[in-house]
């Protein structure tokens, strides 16, 4: 599993939103504005995605949604009316919840990662370590940070650690566990994807001489297992090609 990060756009400190409107783009936001964040959101886009499609910060939009829900019970009526009642009160928005560590960034990564296939807690725990200062974490580490049991983190780890976007390493003065994120997990982890799509790809094919060449069936198969194993070996020797620059 890789995540898309070509699809990643990085959430910037700005300030925008209700109540402050000098130099943003647009002004307050208009309940028609809201009902295209929802689409937005019920179609899976990114906050970035969605500020550029209404010409808006991305911090405008995150503060949006965080102030009304969050992504998954963000409704545009709801969160237009109250942001109308705390203008005519002058009162402030309610407290936000905490954020995930790392602040904006991090949700976005986070929201990536979910949306590619990766469980919460386990994209949670990734991000975490990939934006720590030296990619090291231990569990307790983990566990503190995040305010989550000790098991959550465990079974995270243990998913990073089998599809390679973490190693574990031992402090024998401490007998602990210490969970690292480098360079070098980039390329274990396509590694161990393409051989797990090489095995997927040979079990096609198998599967095709056994259902019979001759057969729409077999056919389907064959042509299936013959892609698959071409690009899994072209994508095993791009990493091969291209792993110094890692380096």
């Amino acid at each position: 599993m890789q995540w898309r990060w070509a699809r990643m756009q990085c959430c910037v400190a700005m300030d925008g939103g209700e109540g402050n409107t000098g130099g943003m783009p647009g002004g307050r936001l208009t309940q028609q504005d809201r009902q295209r964040i929802a689409a937005g959101l019920a179609g899976g886009l990114s906050y970035a995605e969605i500020a550029r499609r209404l010409d808006r910060p991305t911090s405008t939009i995150s503060r949006e949604v965080g102030r009304n829900g969050g992504p998954s019970s963000y409704r545009p009526q709801q969160a237009h009316q109250a942001t109308s009642q705390r203008a005519r009160r002058g009162t402030p928005a309610p407290p936000r919840a905490a954020g995930p560590p790392g602040g904006a960034v991090a949700g976005e990564i986070i929201e990536l990662a979910v949306r590619s296939g990766m469980p919460r807690m386990t994209a949670r725990v990734h991000v975490d370590l990939l934006l720590s200062e030296d990619g090291r974490r231990t569990a307790a580490e983990l566990t503190r940070r995040l305010k989550v049991s000790p098991a959550s983190v465990s079974v995270a780890v243990n998913f990073l650690v089998q599809q390679g976007y973490v190693r574990r390493e031992r402090d024998p003065q401490r007998r602990r566990d210490i969970y690292v994120v480098d360079d070098a997990a980039w390329y274990h982890s396509v590694v161990i994807s393409a051989r797990q799509t090489l095995e997927a790809a040979q079990a096609a094919i198998a599967g095709a001489e056994t259902v019979g060449l001759d057969r729409p069936a077999g056919q389907r198969m064959a042509r299936a297992g013959a892609f698959l194993e071409r690009v899994t070996l072209d994508m095993m020797e791009s990493a091969d090609r291209w792993r110094a620059l890692l380096a």
